[in-house]
C-alpha cells in the first residue's frame, strides 16, 4: 500500500500529477484536486513520476508497511 498527501493549500492545479496518475488524480473543476490517499503498491512508478513532476512540490508519497499481524496471521 503506497500513502499519498497533498498540501491543498500549496497545490495550484498544474494536473501534472492528473496526467500522469489518472487512476489516483483528477481534477475537479479548473483548480479543485482530488485524489485517493492510499493506492496500490503497482502505481507506485507512476506516484513517484506525478509527485516529481509537481511544479509546487505538494505531493508526498510514502509506503505503509502492513501490521505484523497480518504478514504472520498472528492477533
Amino acid at each position: 500500500m503506497v500513502r499519498l498527501v497533498v498540501d491543498l493549500n500549496r497545490c495550484q492545479g498544474y494536473a501534472q500529477c492528473a496526467f500522469l496518475a489518472p487512476d489516483v488524480f483528477a481534477m475537479h473543476g479548473e483548480e479543485g484536486l482530488l485524489y485517493t490517499p492510499e493506492a496500490d503498491e503497482a502505481q507506485r512508478e507512476k506516484l513517484a513520476q506525478a509527485a516529481a513532476a509537481c511544479p509546487v512540490q505538494a505531493i508526498l508519497v510514502d509506503a505503509v508497511d502492513p501490521p505484523a499481524e497480518a504478514v504472520s496471521g498472528e492477533r
